[in-house]
């Protein structure tokens, strides 16, 4: 079993930045690829951002290439996602989730995930 909680969440203006963190605790041994992803209201959960948790291989959603980027810290077993150039449409609840497997863009391909952050851009 693996657990995650999501923090920094919050408001913000638009173009502002935000950096979400994920904790990760457990079976921590057994992930291999990390991601996060968003839902907002009355929308389906869409990818935003993966990456393995060793090595370099990253995966971004083209709605936030660019603006956004997926990074972790190994000896705080955590993983972040910086959120730049914020914009209105980014409003949403983000999810951390964790895979025993493949890194992948779909949110069948976790096994793990938090219980979500509330972020919300004004415009």
């Amino acid at each position: 079993q693996v657990q995650l909680v999501e923090s920094g969440g919050g408001l913000v203006q638009a173009g502002g930045s935000l950096r979400l963190s994920c904790a990760a605790s457990g079976r921590t041994y057994s992930v291999n690829a990390m991601g996060w992803f968003r839902q907002a209201p009355g929308k389906e959960r869409e990818f935003v951002a993966a990456l393995r948790w060793s090595g370099s291989a990253t995966l971004y959603a083209d709605s936030v290439k660019g603006r956004f980027t997926i990074s972790r810290d190994n000896a705080k077993n955590t993983v972040y996602l910086q959120m730049n150039s914020l914009k209105p449409e980014d409003t949403a609840v983000y999810y951390c989730a964790a895979s025993t497997m493949l890194i992948s863009s779909t949110a069948s391909g976790y096994g793990y995930w938090g219980q979500g952050t509330q972020v919300t851009v004004s415009s």
